[in-house]
């Protein structure tokens, strides 16, 4: 009887642990090269543009054979919108964490922090991302760009409470859509003519952009 247990026991398939598999070492190595190249094409879509930029010179740039990209990602094209997603989610990311740790700041404090915040987006360490999306959106589909927009008004969105209020109290004396479309216009461009060698800090461009738009720094 206990020889028949025990051969009924063997027979069964082992159970499987709950919740989710661990990843193996394989997986998160092909996590992290997965995030390598995303980083190294951000920086070559940025320097060099995208159509001048070759899948070869992305897979030199990590140390991998030329055809090695494809395994992550399908085409050139699917990785450029791989860099401007990720560049976007990001952002987000960045911009919730920055604000809640200034929850209690008035109105124009509020929005130095959320340019300040920006700036770093755009000028900081590892900021290739954001700028290969605002130069280089006609390289991706109209479907992709869509999505693109969906999470970009979801950055913008904590922005229009601050400037209806800022509007309310007569600081921010334009009307609050054309301002958050003027406000980014020349936020962004910055990405075109800043160079950290050289000129302002981004603390000091921050406090420019405050002059700027409503005529003081907090």
């Amino acid at each position: 009887m206990e020889n028949a247990a025990a051969r009924l026991s063997a027979d069964l398939p082992a159970k499987r642990p709950r919740g989710r598999p661990r990843k193996t070492v394989a997986d998160r190595d092909d996590g992290n090269r997965r995030l390598e190249l995303l980083h190294s094409a951000a920086k070559l879509f940025r320097r060099k543009g995208f159509d001048a930029t070759s899948t070869r010179d992305i897979a030199a740039a990590v140390g991998m054979q030329s055809g090695s990209p494809f395994y992550h990602f399908k085409s050139k094209g699917a990785l450029l919108y791989a860099v401007m997603e990720e560049g976007m989610r990001s952002a987000i990311e960045k911009q919730q964490r920055a604000i809640s740790k200034r929850a209690t700041a008035d109105t124009a404090g509020q929005l130095h922090l959320l340019i300040r915040n920006h700036f770093d987006i755009l000028l900081g360490p590892g900021s290739d991302f954001i700028p290969v999306m605002l130069y280089e959106a006609r390289s991706i589909t109209p479907r992709q760009r869509a999505a693109l927009a969906q999470l970009q008004s979801e950055y913008e969105a904590p922005w229009m409470p601050v400037l209806h209020a800022l509007h309310a109290s007569g600081q921010l004396k334009a009307d609050v859509k054309l301002a958050r479309l003027l406000i980014f216009g020349a936020l962004n461009w910055s990405a075109q003519w800043y160079d950290r060698r050289k000129g302002a800090s981004l603390d000091e461009l921050a406090d420019a952009a405050m002059k700027l738009f409503i005529g003081e720094a907090p």
